[in-house]
């Protein structure tokens, strides 16, 4: 389900600032969205319930979601040029009632700064537009030294790399497109290598994707990475 960049990271952008004090994980805003079943639901097959399914839920305009019936003040919020974005998620999550005064949703809000931050990396990783948490972006940054330089040098051969990819392309489609597991298309080779060997480590918790990543060797990702880069 988290086949995209489902991994540990030391910072992520909120409000345009860089929060760097403590390690945020998809696995503990896993946790915090247990919080959120009983009305909502994320992921392959995610439906509306009491409160809609929040995949891609960054960049949709709130009231928006065909088949949901939101109340009249937060399809007035909508309409107004409300949009789902890091800002206005943390601030709907911690407090609703403030942001949408008579919002139908029951839930008091989550008031710990830090489980917010961990709560939207998860929800992140359901919607197609990555850089609205910028998770990779941050994991390079911070997480560089945990792959060997001569690893992130190797050059990989794209040929390769697209007899390797089929497997990868069972779950991913090739055409990019994000349909509940997200697309790798157009990755730069240093994150996708950075990314690969976090599952080798079990750094990322995706036990499918660990599993995939440990039956690979440093030259055959590097392949991958060199495929995946200028596939459009």
């Amino acid at each position: 389900m988290y086949c995209k960049l489902a991994l540990l990271l030391s910072v992520i952008l909120i409000h345009g600032s860089v929060y760097a004090e403590s390690i945020y994980s998809i696995s503990s805003g896993a946790k915090i969205f247990k919080k959120c079943e009983n009305c909502h639901q994320i992921g392959e097959g995610a439906e509306n319930r009491v409160g809609p399914q929040l995949n891609n839920i960054y960049g949709r305009t709130a009231g928006g979601l065909p088949g949901v019936k939101y109340s009249k003040s937060m399809v007035q919020a909508g309409e107004e040029g409300l949009v789902w974005n890091n800002e206005t998620l943390s601030s709907f999550i911690e407090n609703p009632k403030r942001l949408i005064a008579k919002t139908q949703m029951s839930f008091r809000g989550l008031r710990n700064e830090d489980d917010r931050k961990n709560l939207l990396l998860y929800l992140s990783e359901f919607s197609k537009d990555g850089t609205k948490i910028k998770e990779l972006e941050n994991f390079v940054k911070n997480k560089n030294q945990n792959v060997d330089p001569t690893i992130l040098s190797i050059v990989g051969d794209p040929e390769y790399g697209e007899y390797l990819a089929s497997e990868c392309m069972t779950c991913h489609q090739s055409s990019g497109l994000d349909d509940g597991i997200p697309g790798i298309n157009a990755w730069p080779t240093k994150d996708f290598v950075i990314a690969m060997h976090a599952y080798k480590k079990k750094q990322r918790p995706h036990p499918v994707m660990q599993m995939m990543a440990g039956r690979l060797t440093n030259e055959e990702i590097a392949a991958l990475a060199a495929y995946f880069k200028d596939l459009n």
